[in-house]
């Protein structure tokens, strides 16, 4: 699913993040960054020793914030990563407000540093525990907020989604943001 955000592209895909040719990834991180599971042990494991290199000289990372790094071997020359929080310690006050902050600083940081084009994961709905019907909309609609006020910046932002039952989820979440737009416009 594809749709348009002033000059930039909001796109929806099944698949890998390792595999995106966009500028940069988003890495789902843990506040060390340093590796971990899921998401980020798998960008660590196909990035290769690079990447780590660099998180060790970075100190970590606030829930809520960014960082980048290389890219490594991946595909993409970058590699931003996102600290989320776990939805249980949180709450879902918090744990949205952080959640939004995320995703907001990935984007930030991509700008920061010329990106044109970023893939992102679904940040905390793993082992972190956020469920995903709560955070897609969370995700998309902090996504298109930024798009429409930046200036000359991203092209193109695409979630890679892993699995079927992800994809439709945040299919469905970003048809019910449009449709909502639709309305109020």
């Amino acid at each position: 699913m594809q749709i348009q955000i002033g000059q930039a592209t909001l796109e929806l895909v099944e698949g890998d993040i390792t595999q995106q040719d966009t500028e940069a990834i988003v890495n789902a991180a843990n506040p060390s960054l340093l590796g971990g599971g899921g998401v980020d042990g798998a960008i660590h494991r196909a990035g290769g020793p690079a990447i780590l290199e660099e998180c060790r000289k970075l100190g970590g990372c606030a829930t809520g914030d960014a960082k980048i790094t290389t890219g490594g071997r991946l595909r993409a020359r970058y590699v931003i990563h996102a600290v989320g929080p776990v939805y249980r310690r949180e709450g879902p006050t918090k744990a949205a407000q952080l959640l939004a902050s995320a995703y907001r600083r990935s984007l930030e940081v991509a700008t920061e540093h010329g990106v044109k084009s970023i893939a992102f994961p679904s940040i905390s709905t793993g082992a972190y525990g956020y469920p995903m019907e709560e955070a897609a909309p969370i995700a998309l609609q902090t996504v298109i907020n930024f798009l429409e006020h930046q200036q000359d910046g991203i092209q193109l932002v695409r979630f890679v989604l892993y699995g079927q039952r992800a994809y439709a989820i945040y299919v469905q979440a970003l048809q019910r943001i449009m449709a909502q737009r639709t309305v109020a416009n």
